[in-house]
């Protein structure tokens, strides 16, 4: 309410204050997602960079980051949009990492003009990675037969109830290689001269902050607050951007705001939900969080 009032105070006579809208971009990166565990995708955020970047007076939008990665596709699609607004509104982009911003969480960290970490702060792991669980050996234990019916010899490939098969595993491999190699061109582009001449730079392993300055991953060491107070003064005022509300503060229902009380529904949600919250475990996991 003290905000909205403030509009209706005449602009010669307000406290001139610098307002830099904020982002915060935090989890795993993963289509999907509901009202109750959101996921970090261009869905969910599209509307947020779109209000931040929005802000007229605004010299740059800052992005909280933390991420351990996650779909590249979301992390492209995410980085593109961010490039975009950037290049359509004419503003710099500011990231700081908060614990993490690795593999794709690093990919999305290439949007910015700069990144910022703090130096106890993990990124890099330029890299791509798969993996599942096989089950050949349960199934024949338990007498469970596996009947598969296929037009297409390549329409089950690395089926983890079957024997993994040297063709699939190349095939996924090449895969693999074409990411990568899509991933260290943005890295290449977006770092240029700032990267150092070290050949585990694109290996998939991770550093600290200080060490990724050192490396030319990031471009400084600090906090979101001590910075922008720093490059724009004391009187620079972060607005952190969130969903509408109504006037009385409720959040303004979105698409995915209704519950859905098909009982089916509920039980299938459940069961997605139990293994989205396993695959991200499984990222934090990797960079022990």
């Amino acid at each position: 309410m003290v905000g909205f009032l403030t509009y209706l105070v005449p602009k010669r006579f307000r406290k001139k204050e610098l307002v830099i809208p904020v982002v915060r971009m935090h989890g795993a990166i993963m289509a999907g997602g509901n009202q109750f565990r959101p996921a970090l995708n261009l869905a969910s955020y599209a509307p947020l960079l779109e209000k931040a970047f929005a802000l007229k007076d605004a010299p740059a939008v800052a992005i909280s980051l933390n991420s351990p990665g996650g779909s590249p596709v979301q992390a492209r699609m995410i980085y593109n949009r961010i490039r975009q607004l950037a290049e359509e509104k004419d503003k710099k982009v500011l990231i700081f990492v908060e614990d993490v911003a690795a593999s794709g969480g690093y990919m999305i960290a290439l949007a910015g003009d700069e990144i910022i970490a703090d130096p106890t702060s993990i990124v890099g792991s330029i890299g791509v990675v798969s993996g599942g669980f096989g089950f050949p050996e349960m199934l024949r234990k338990i007498g469970v037969e596996r009947r598969v019916y296929t037009a297409g010899e390549n329409k089950v490939i690395l089926d983890p109830f079957q024997p993994e098969k040297e063709g699939d595993i190349e095939y996924l491999k090449s895969l693999q290689v074409e990411i990568h190699n899509i991933f260290i061109d943005m890295v290449k582009m977006r770092r240029g001269s700032k990267l150092k001449g070290d050949e585990t730079i694109f290996s998939g392993l991770f550093w600290t902050g200080m060490r990724g300055l050192d490396l030319g991953l990031i471009d400084g060491l600090g906090d979101m607050r001590e910075v922008l107070r720093r490059r724009y003064g004391t009187k620079v005022k972060l607005q952190l951007v969130s969903g509408g509300r109504t006037l009385f503060g409720k959040k303004v229902p979105g698409v995915n705001a209704a519950l859905d009380v098909n009982a089916e529904r509920l039980a299938a949600g459940a069961v997605s939900g139990l293994a989205e919250v396993a695959e991200e475990k499984a990222l934090w996991s990797r960079f022990g969080l």
